[in-house]
């Protein structure tokens, strides 16, 4: 059973830092994640390693120990990819988006994260599924 405690979570969100803040501040998210960072406020953004790497060394995990689950393609999947996270993960915004074969893991929502984690390939290779961020 997947228990949020037993997982490192980051949150890595593009655009300037005042409106993201304001965006995260009103939606109540800062107590799900155990990192968040704003791209503006650094000097990279996703797609940028960097930033992906930034976030596993603020949560003290190792990258190859990490997953990615985004809705863009060219920024949150790719980034990963880049950063060589341990999978990255799609959630597409539209049902009508055109299947790619960048991201190791497609789903529908991410209330199905739970059931296509433990049977990755490439989450079985990790050292210890706990650290995943």
């Amino acid at each position: 059973m997947w228990h949020r405690e037993d997982y490192l979570l980051g949150l890595i969100t593009n655009g300037p830092s005042r409106a993201q803040w304001q965006k995260i501040e009103r939606l109540g998210l800062r107590k799900y994640f155990d990192c968040v960072l704003v791209s503006g406020d650094l000097p990279w953004e996703k797609p940028d390693q960097h930033i992906f790497h930034e976030a596993c060394k603020l949560l003290n995990v190792e990258p190859r120990n990490c997953i990615m689950v985004g809705d863009k393609l060219e920024t949150d999947i790719k980034g990963g990819k880049e950063a060589e996270l341990a999978a990255t993960v799609w959630i597409p915004l539209q049902k009508d988006e055109e299947i790619s074969d960048l991201p190791d893991i497609t789903i529908d929502n991410v209330t199905e994260l739970p059931e296509v984690l433990p049977n990755s390939p490439k989450l079985k290779r990790s050292t210890n599924m706990s650290d995943d961020c």
